[in-house]
């Protein structure tokens, strides 16, 4: 109602504003002509005292009396058809003014009427932030999640048949011995390679609880990108609770400060999610697994939070220089295959130790399938689909190199 008490009295303001300007107009349009006639009234004035002073003849004084009156006759002709022409259609004038008015008016309620939100309630900021932290609390678990986003799992077609038997039968194993933590942590490795995020995340789950206090930071972390990957990218409540458990011993993992911003941008509070991810992303190396998922959508969070921001520019990942090139084609085949694989160890530990781009994850996966070392290619493409699950982006460019080395079609 306030609303549209102050749209109505603006819009009486503007309309009698045009009302007042087109009347006075109309009334003010003969002042031109009533000084014309009021100047020649002077000019005859001041004639008859020039010929009393003698400064002017007598017949000098009547020609100029003759041209003034003409024009004083001319001008106060001009003056009466001006105040005929205006006194008639003041009634119209009045009426145009009230039209006017009313035209506004209506003018402003139909635009609203089409482009706005008739009997919307007010929103205020406080009360939106309230509703999204309502909707927050209130949102679909990890079972919901699942079973509305995620899909029975299929083991991809070019796994080795024996890798699949040996995985039913750590199955069986660990389902026979469920505290046994090794166990636990083969098989949530193992069932992450194969794509079964929702049973990796529930034996990851179980290494939390057998390792109780002892759990790391990247013990739950790894529960919460597992959940968020069986949920194809949702960050449900029970994720969450694994996010915090993470930064509780950890306030700088990486990971799950981008899961915990993840998180608010989908639960329409963009302003949280920048507050989290800018310093993130300005505190990180560009080889951080969590920079490519950031710099895909920190646009999107910023235009929805109504921020300007420009992303810091990340230089490309660095490989071999022209020295390296030079020394390798001077080498015979037994050394170059050794340098190679020398290079491959050193970016592996680089990954695993500080992690890196997407370039990175493919040019390793590629290394892989040239020394023929496909196995371990495998493994690094199903990790690298975890580490990069929230950005399709980088593991489309990964999932080349992995084609290339023959572990994913």
């Amino acid at each position: 109602m306030g609303f549209w008490l102050i749209a109505g009295a603006l819009a009486l303001v503007v309309g009698g504003l045009m009302a007042q300007a087109l009347v006075r107009a109309r009334l003010g349009t003969g002042a031109a002509q009533a000084f014309d006639v009021q100047v020649y009234r002077d000019q005859l004035s001041e004639v008859e005292r020039d010929l009393a002073r003698g400064v002017l003849g007598q017949a000098e004084a009547e020609r100029v009396r003759v041209e003034v009156s003409r024009r004083l006759l001319d001008a106060d002709r001009a003056a009466a058809h001006t105040r005929s022409a205006v006194a008639a259609p003041r009634g119209l004038s009045r009426l145009a003014a009230g039209v006017v008015v009313l035209a506004v008016l209506a003018g402003a309620v139909g635009v609203y009427w089409l482009l706005g939100a008739p009997g919307y309630p007010d929103l205020p900021l406080a009360q939106r932030i309230a509703d999204a932290e309502a909707a927050r609390a209130v949102r679909m678990g990890q079972a919901e999640a699942q079973a509305r986003f995620g899909t029975a799992f299929v083991a991809p077609p070019e796994t080795d048949p024996e890798f699949l038997v040996l995985m039913d039968k750590l199955r069986a194993a660990v389902a026979d011995k469920p505290a046994e933590l090794q166990g636990q942590m083969l098989l949530a490795r193992n069932e992450a390679m194969l794509g079964n995020y929702a049973a990796a995340h529930v034996a990851q789950g179980r290494i939390i609880a057998l390792r109780g206090d002892a759990a790391t930071a990247d013990d739950h972390a790894t529960l919460a990108d597992l959940m968020i990957l069986a949920a194809q990218g949702y960050v449900s409540p029970e994720a969450e609770a694994a996010i915090d458990a993470a930064l509780q011993i950890d306030p700088l993992h990486g990971a799950a400060r981008y899961y915990r911003g993840l998180m608010y941008a989908q639960n329409l509070r963009p302003d949280l999610a920048f507050a989290i991810w800018r310093p993130l992303l300005e505190q990180s190396r560009p080889g951080a697994p969590w920079v490519p998922p950031i710099l895909g959508q920190i646009s999107q969070v910023t235009e929805a939070a109504g921020i300007r921001y420009t992303p810091p520019e990340m230089p490309a990942p660095s490989g071999p220089d022209a020295d390296d090139m030079a020394e390798a084609a001077d080498m015979t085949e037994a050394e170059r295959q050794e340098m190679v694989r020398g290079m491959v160890e050193g970016l592996a530990e680089r990954l695993a130790t500080e992690g890196g781009g997407p370039e990175d994850w493919a040019r390793l996966i590629g290394a892989l399938g040239v020394l023929g070392d496909t196995e371990r290619a495998a493994a690094i493409w199903a990790e690298a689909q975890q580490v990069f699950a929230a950005s399709p982006e980088a593991v489309a460019a990964i999932r080349e190199a992995a084609v290339s080395a023959g572990v994913a079609q």
